[in-house]
């Protein structure tokens, strides 16, 4: 994580009227608006409607002909689609949306849900392990899930097959969330269906995709990043060193949360990435105990910040000559490598203040030349 990013420290006005909600999300869907350039474009603008009506502008300047936003019939079609399936828009900074997603760098500006939203308000523990679980492993993540249901916390986890499913299973009758990969309205596994409408009634399913999108590799990283920032821990309980499982628990680790794992056998693969996490410090879970013992007592009230326009002053655009914007785009190209580089270090680097730096990297991301990924790391394209 890079200190420099935006983050819930500073937060914007939330949206709170109707049609301030569908610009938010409107910017939010337009090409090259990332989290973080969404977020940088609001603190520059001042609202999701002043920086639509700029964007073309700010394209035109990055060297991007006729730089369109998102249309205006797709977006009203994904709110046609929630429509159909209840789901509801929760943006960052409503009352609802959860005080730990909040608090990390660079959170989701906007969250299809589907079915209690009163469950937000409870502290959450998030388990992720392997798809292909072993019949033990799912018995321990039902066991931990329901044990720790009925000590009050509330389990998360990512509707996958294996793990995710047995745990979701073990917490249905106390309460538990599902963060999913692509739209909320999308059922993955087609496996999990009767679990997902369970998780409509009993629980909750939550996604930063748009309604109607199927998943794709792509879109769980950061749906993990969400799983490890609604939780006060992540527990592992089977998986391979190389998985999703152990992205989701690094995450964790980044946010400064707890990550614990569930032992495995040396020879058994599955157990190899929760191993290798106790041996490098993660707490050891024998049952639901050893977690709630590992954790500060269980805060039960809300802490959530409230958003005031005095957080986020709105600072006029910035006046930058072309011969100076074509300077700064190459040094920063010429100093990214295909490896993800974190911003902060990119900052670092060049001896341009941070706020200069960020200006041009939001030029080329509408420009296609860059990206970002999990963490708000920056990517090279082309």
């Amino acid at each position: 994580m890079t200190g420099e990013a935006y983050s819930s420290t500073h937060p914007p006005l939330p949206p709170t009227t109707e049609d301030q909600r569908y610009s938010w999300l409107r910017l939010l869907r337009s090409r090259g608006i990332g989290t973080v350039t969404f977020y940088r474009l609001l603190a520059e603008y001042g609202s999701a409607q002043n920086v639509l009506e700029k964007l073309p502008e700010v394209a035109a300047t990055s060297g991007v002909k006729g730089y369109k936003t998102y249309s205006k019939d797709a977006l009203d079609a994904e709110f046609e689609n929630a429509k159909a399936a209840n789901a509801r828009l929760l943006c960052f900074g409503d009352a609802n949306y959860p005080s730990l997603l909040a608090n990390i760098p660079n959170p989701p500006p906007a969250l299809w849900a589907i079915g209690d939203l009163s469950l937000l308000a409870r502290p959450a523990i998030s388990i992720v392990g392997a798809r292909n679980a072993s019949s033990l492993g799912r018995r321990m993540a039902y066991g931990l899930a329901r044990d720790l249901g009925e000590a009050g916390y509330l389990v998360v986890s990512g509707l996958a097959r294996g793990i995710d499913a047995s745990a979701h299973e073990g917490a249905l009758g106390s309460g538990t969330i599902a963060v999913q990969g692509g739209g909320v309205d999308i059922i993955y596994p087609s496996e999990n269906a009767r679990l997902a409408t369970a998780l409509a009634e009993q629980g909750l399913r939550l996604s930063e995709q748009p309604m109607g999108l199927q998943p794709q590799a792509r879109h769980f990283p950061p749906r993990n990043r969400i799983i490890a920032g609604l939780g006060l821990a992540t527990i592992v309980v089977e998986a391979a060193i190389k998985s999703g499982s152990l992205i989701t628990a690094r995450d964790a680790l980044d946010l400064g949360r707890d990550v614990m794992a569930v032992p495995g056998h040396p020879c058994d693969g599955r157990a190899s990435g929760g191993n290798l996490l106790i041996r490098d410090g993660a707490t050891l879970v024998r049952d639901a105990r050893d977690i709630i013992d590992a954790l500060p007592p269980m805060q039960m009230e809300r802490a959530v910040r409230r958003p005031h326009i005095n957080d986020l002053p709105s600072p006029p655009p910035e006046r930058r000559s072309l011969r100076q914007t074509a300077a700064l785009h190459q040094q920063i190209l010429d100093r990214l490598a295909v490896a993800p580089t974190p911003e902060g270090q990119l900052i670092d680097d060049l001896d341009t203040p941070a706020r200069k730096i960020r200006t041009v990297l939001t030029d080329l991301e509408l420009s296609g030349e860059i990206g970002r990924g999990p963490g708000g790391v920056i990517i090279k394209k082309r």
